[in-house]
């Protein structure tokens, strides 16, 4: 029949107009701001720094300052300075810290490269989205203060990635903890190296007997042969 696909596409049309105000399915429109979206666990925007105490963020930061997230932004728009002395790591091994770690997020790609290369897990990408703001420089240059939470807000966002972190953590601390009582033991239990004997009062001490040095004759030098007398 003529005109049958134009009538068939003008129901399925008028179909889904009509479930868009009935069927749950179908009314995909948030009413944002009031409705938050649910983000996907993977979605990333800008980075931050993980702390194991939200407490005391920056007492407890996995960052130690290696900066291999500097040299590896394409962007080049991290910033970070080292400390002159070391704290506990979340290891419990003692690292330096940074004393500056700025992020501008006026230049930053989103790219996650940063993720990737830290050994430490210490940076991770967040999924705060609404960053605007009405000045351009300094608002958007988020310092190490700005750019810390806590480990706690990163099972939140990411609840598998934080999960298997916490537990490659876990087994290093532990790994660590039975290495330095093995060391412990070990020293405990090597035998005790004898005192040298106290100088007799009034006696010197001859020290060591020097070598006496061998003397070379020349060929032909009158002396003593070997076993027989003297010319």
């Amino acid at each position: 029949m003529l005109g049958s696909g134009i009538l068939k596409g003008l129901a399925v049309t008028a179909k889904n107009l009509i479930g868009s105000y009935h069927d749950p399915a179908r009314m995909v429109t948030e009413q944002y701001p009031e409705e938050r979206p649910k983000l996907p666990e993977a979605y990333r925007n800008f980075p931050f720094l993980v702390t194991e105490n939200a407490t005391d963020p920056m007492g407890t930061l996995r960052c130690v300052a290696c900066q291999i997230c500097e040299k590896e932004c394409p962007p080049q728009c991290i910033y970070i300075e080292k400390s002159k002395d070391k704290k506990p790591d979340a290891v419990g091994k003692m690292q330096i810290y940074p004393t500056v770690f700025a992020i501008d997020t006026s230049v930053c790609m989103s790219c996650q490269l940063c993720v990737e290369v830290c050994p430490f897990d210490a940076i991770k990408m967040d999924h705060v989205f609404e960053v605007a703001t009405s000045e351009r420089f300094d608002a958007l240059l988020l310092n190490r203060e700005e750019l810390a939470k806590p480990n706690t807000y990163f099972h939140a966002i990411r609840p598998t990635e934080a999960a298997e972190v916490d537990d490659r953590l876990a087994a290093e601390r532990k790994a660590a903890e039975e290495k330095a009582k093995a060391a412990a033991a070990a020293k405990a239990a090597a035998p005790t190296k004898p005192a040298a004997p106290a100088p007799v009062a009034g006696v010197a001490d001859p020290g060591p007997a020097s070598p006496r040095p061998a003397t070379n004759r020349p060929p032909g030098e009158t002396g003593a042969a070997p076993g027989g007398p003297a010319p």
